[in-house]
């Protein structure tokens, strides 16, 4: 038997079982301070965590002696719970091994690449099943109020270090405003299209878990609607930040990316740099009032500081190839190469945006009689307009974007770079090419396999070959060749060398 306490809850560990008491608390930003309060967030926290950790989250029940007395025998002070004379109530939960919270994993450097695509694909199907907000639902409290009541919370904390003085404060305080304004309008909009919904609010690695290879988003706000009913780039950017904040890059970088390619918001980037950083001001806020301590406050306010300072002008990387010649796997090792020398970048490719048009699963496949629709002109022509919109968002959110496409023909690069030009960004070409005998391989070995977005086989691979336009006079100095013969750590050899040759020229 075990008993965590935290600043606002207490925990009881007893053998299968997990037990989650409120404390009889009033906060400025929660109020825990009768048993039908108590009663309601109990109620409250087995609703919202029923949407993505059902197997966790069992009842609640009332609780009709005091913790001392319950926490020496559960089960018979359970017994004795009665709703009408309960003192109190606990959330019954399932008990989960420590080790498999993301936060354990990632101090200990165990979480993977494939970690988190599965987290990407939990937290993508949470948000796109989520209503908006009703329209005429208003917070009491808006973010603008939760980011001053941070800054005022640090200020003013005796905890604070003396190596963050006020003067620090107020000036991150007032960058952080200047951009809340900027982006005041945008964030209305977003509203009035939808995405505001009554999302998780407290997505750090602390409240993630992987059981049995099931990822789950666990411990959702119960305690105030305005902390929850937020735009969902808000709430994913906790969980990007905090993977900043732990030293890994690009696994933030990987998850964002795949929860990009699930939802297709590529508008919501805007705001990305904003929300991340208000969520480090709360962790650092959170460790200060005593989960964390000094080093967890330092963690997230260099986090923060990082976030708020970042001012580079991005690039648009334009991939070439034929199918079978390893465009999405380099662009996926560009990207990951990027993140690691501190550039956000993300990867948008054409087979997805092309079914996310259709309306249809990603890695679905066309009948006989839907293959030339999905393949006609009209249809390549509105998706090459979708990846432009999306590589247009990415660029104005100061991100790298790595178009994921053919791009065989010379204006269709073209229109791409004078995307680029436009949103002030550099353009670069990465041609990836293998041999016939190579492209072949993998090109049936992707079909009987049927797990990735592309249809191409060996007939669209000959199709293509036929609309190949060379790359121009004035695109050799922006190109790189990619010789994709080889295996994977080949591969990624080749692009750290590009781009280490590109960073000393």
């Amino acid at each position: 038997m075990q008993e965590i306490e935290t600043h606002i809850s207490r925990v009881l560990l007893d053998g299968e079982w997990a037990y989650k008491l409120k404390k009889p608390i009033k906060l400025p930003f929660l109020d825990f301070s009768t048993p039908a309060l108590r009663r309601h967030a109990c109620e409250e926290e087995l609703r919202l965590n029923a949407r993505t950790s059902p197997a966790l989250y069992v009842d609640v029940r009332p609780l009709g002696v005091p913790w001392a007395q319950f926490v020496a025998d559960p089960p018979a002070a359970l017994a004795q719970g009665d709703a009408q004379t309960a003192l109190d109530w606990v959330v019954r939960m399932r008990r989960f091994d420590a080790d498999a919270l993301l936060a354990a994993r990632a101090r200990a450097g165990l979480l993977t690449a494939a970690d988190m695509d599965r987290l990407a694909a939990h937290i993508a199907s949470f948000h796109q099943a989520l209503p908006p907000v009703p329209p005429d639902w208003q917070p009491n409290q808006g973010l603008a109020d939760w980011i001053a009541a941070g800054w005022a919370a640090i200020r003013l904390h005796p905890g604070r270090p003396d190596a963050v003085p006020a003067t620090e404060v107020d000036a991150l305080q007032a960058h952080m405003a200047e951009r809340y304004a900027a982006l005041e309008p945008w964030m209305a909009a977003r509203r009035q299209a939808g995405w505001v919904r009554e999302c998780h609010g407290d997505l750090h690695l602390g409240n993630l878990i992987d059981s049995q290879g099931q990822m789950m988003a666990f411990d959702a706000i119960e305690f105030d609607a305005d902390l929850r009913c937020i735009d969902v780039m808000n709430d994913v950017a906790f969980t990007f930040m905090d993977l900043l904040a732990h030293d890994q890059p690009r696994l933030a970088w990987r998850l964002l990316d795949g929860w990009v390619a699930h939802t297709g918001d590529t508008d919501g980037l805007r705001g990305l740099a904003l929300f991340a950083a208000y969520r480090a001001l709360v962790r650092a806020q959170v460790a200060l009032l005593g989960s964390g301590g000094q080093a967890g406050f330092e963690r997230y306010w260099r986090c923060l500081k990082a976030l708020l300072g970042q001012t580079r002008q991005p690039r648009l990387w334009i991939m070439m190839g034929l199918s079978g010649s390893g465009k999405s796997t380099a662009a996926g090792l560009l990207r990951d190469a990027l993140a690691a020398r501190g550039v956000g970048a993300l990867r948008i490719r054409s087979d997805v945006e092309r079914k996310r048009w259709l309306g249809v699963p990603a890695q679905a496949r066309p009948g006989p009689d839907e293959l030339a629709y999905w393949y006609s002109a009209a249809t390549t022509r509105r998706t090459y307009a979708r990846l432009h919109q999306m590589a247009r968002d990415v660029l104005q959110a100061g991100i790298d974007v790595v178009v994921d496409a053919a791009t065989l023909r010379l204006a269709e690069r073209q229109r791409l770079a004078a995307l680029a030009a436009q949103a002030g960004a550099s353009d670069w070409r990465v041609l990836c090419t293998a041999p016939d005998a190579v492209l072949r391989q993998r090109l049936q070995a992707r079909q009987q396999q049927g797990s990735d977005p592309s249809d191409a086989d060996q007939a669209v691979m000959e199709r293509q070959r036929a609309h190949l336009e060379p790359l121009s006079a004035a695109e050799h100095s922006l190109a790189w060749l990619v010789r994709n013969d080889g295996d994977e750590a080949a591969l990624k050899a080749q692009i750290e060398a590009l781009l280490s040759a590109q960073a000393a020229a």
